[in-house]
């Protein structure tokens, strides 16, 4: 049978209302709506202006359904900046990630999940500190993000969203959390973005806050993991110049202007010198990144991907099997995975279970 959800998540994803889908197909509104609702289902030839238009495959619109995220669901960076169709997409991107999650999950045996709950308990920095001990990290820089959240059970995925309005968001469904990332950001961003969510999931998870105030307990919990305040005391007692940021900041593994707030609220630069560097970064690198690290890539889809390879399984197998487009499966993974000759090679026609 046609499945409604299908059709409003393939349509969100494109991000489109119901009146230009209407309007792009040449249907009536209340058609569509009709559709979404589940009190019509559309002519089989309604359906192939569906597949023509949002360019998902006929098979999806008619298989089962699925588990939607919703707006409450999720921890965004932020709402404010962000449209509605923006928020949907990324929702939308969310939700197909489970499919391909699930995929994987039925084929391979993935790192037991290892977050504490910590809502309600500590301060952000207290927080990072328990994470920081409870994964016997002590107070060492942490070399690959991306790698340690995946070791200890986080769904990495990432989001071509081509926008700077969606930085990232996270989720916990069915027990395991999930982390997404915009990968339009820079690398250092990127790396501040996904220990952020991971303060969302650790502090966040029975909804102990709202609106501002968990954005900036997330901002602060990632901050003091990436950057533990013995650790970056001995090594900058002081600070005489923007160079000097510049020099230390690869050492953390974030952006210039991180390890300024993070100085500044260490006490280490005060409040004149502070707004002195904001100035000087903005003047002299805008969005850009001085002295910029190369993005981080995903080990466990790196190992998944390679099983598949020798197995014969391509992307564009994965994609016909989940009745999904081929780029949305490129865009959950292609951005943080390490290898795209991993692909390239293989039967389109051959799926093995290899659990």
């Amino acid at each position: 049978m046609f499945n409604p959800n299908r059709l409003i998540l393939a349509r969100e994803r494109r991000k489109l209302t119901r009146k230009e889908l209407a309007e792009r197909i040449k249907i009536s509104p209340v058609t569509i709506t009709r559709n979404e609702k589940g009190t019509h289902p559309p002519e089989s030839n309604t359906v192939d202006l569906f597949v023509k238009e949002l360019n998902f495959p006929k098979e999806f619109f008619y298989s089962r359904d699925f588990d939607k995220l919703t707006k409450d669901s999720v921890s965004f960076r932020s709402l404010s900046s962000m449209t509605a169709k923006e928020r949907k997409s990324a929702i939308a991107a969310g939700s197909i990630s489970h499919l391909l999650s699930d995929w994987i999950n039925n084929r391979f045996n993935l790192p037991k999940v290892d977050l504490l709950d910590l809502g309600g308990e500590y301060t952000p920095d207290a927080a990072s500190r328990v994470m920081r001990e409870h994964w016997n990290l002590g107070e060492k820089p942490v070399s690959n993000v991306i790698k340690l959240l995946e070791s200890k059970g986080v769904r990495v995925y990432s989001l071509v969203e081509n926008t700077k309005n969606v930085d990232a968001f996270s989720c916990w469904r069915k027990g395991i959390p999930y982390i997404y990332l915009n990968t339009f950001k820079t690398a250092e961003r990127s790396r501040f973005d996904a220990l952020h969510e991971l303060g969302h999931l650790v502090l966040h998870r029975h909804g102990s806050a709202t609106g501002k105030e968990i954005e900036i307990q997330a901002n602060q919990f990632s901050s003091s993991f990436l950057m533990p305040e013995n650790d970056v005391l001995s090594k900058i007692p002081y600070v005489n110049s923007l160079t000097n940021l510049i020099k230390y900041k690869r050492r953390w593994g974030v952006s210039v202007a991180a390890l300024a707030y993070r100085l500044h609220k260490l006490h280490v630069v005060s409040d004149w010198q502070y707004r002195t560097f904001c100035i000087e970064i903005n003047k002299q690198f805008g969005k850009n990144e001085p002295n910029g690290l190369e993005r981080e890539k995903s080990f466990i889809l790196k190992f998944i991907f390679t099983e598949l390879w020798k197995e014969g399984v391509t992307r564009k197998a994965i994609a016909k099997d989940l009745h999904l487009p081929l780029d949305e499966i490129n865009n959950m993974i292609t951005n943080i995975l390490d290898s795209n000759k991993l692909f390239n090679h293989g039967s389109e026609n051959t799926l093995k279970i290899i659990k």
